[in-house]
């Protein structure tokens, strides 16, 4: 009768090794699980973080074009308005008559100074004059056609007259040069 206890006795500490091994397998499973949780959640904060990152270099991107765009450009305002003024200090000087120069020299010598004085400044501030030349060809970016006439011995897009000089702001169009073209077909 020793024997049967002996061997309940060894049934029992297989069923407890057993119960104890397939406990340890569900924590094991549990802590598996749990792992995995975590590393999806790590996943999901890496790709929040770079997104964001990428989100504030974006943003650094352009808030820097805005500034460089500001600054280049931002006297656009100021400089179409001062077109005017140009135009006429133009007209001024071109009007001039020789009798004019004799008489009142010191006077038309201040506003031909003033107007070298207006182009230095344009170009100091990146205003550039668009003067096309009668015979160019005639450039949409760059010209605005104010009429159109056929005109002999000219061929279709040739510019026959300057009504005014353009105007460029770096790279960007202030002011379309005001042009005649030609409408000859050949």
């Amino acid at each position: 009768m020793a024997e049967p206890k002996d061997n309940e006795f060894l049934d029992d500490l297989a069923e407890a090794e057993a119960e104890e091994f397939a406990q340890s397998l569900d924590e094991l499973e549990d802590e598996a699980v749990e792992l995995d949780e975590l590393r999806a959640e790590r996943d999901d904060y890496r790709d929040k973080f770079m997104r964001a990152l990428a989100d504030a270099e974006n943003a650094r991107k352009r808030g820097e074009k805005a500034r460089r765009d500001a600054e280049q450009y931002g006297g656009s305002k100021l400089a179409r308005d001062m077109l005017p003024v140009y135009d006429n200090m133009k007209r001024a000087v071109e009007s001039i008559t020789d009798d004019q120069k004799e008489a009142s020299a010191a006077l038309i010598e201040g506003i031909e100074l003033t107007m070298r004085e207006l182009l230095n400044v344009f170009k100091k501030h990146g205003i550039e004059v668009v003067s096309p030349e009668v015979g160019d060809k005639f450039d949409p970016k760059i010209h605005e056609a104010m009429f159109e006439a056929p005109l002999p011995g000219t061929h279709a897009g040739d510019i026959i007259q300057v009504s005014a000089e353009g105007f460029m702001l770096h790279d960007r169009l202030l002011r379309p040069a005001q042009v005649g073209v030609s409408s000859n077909p050949g």
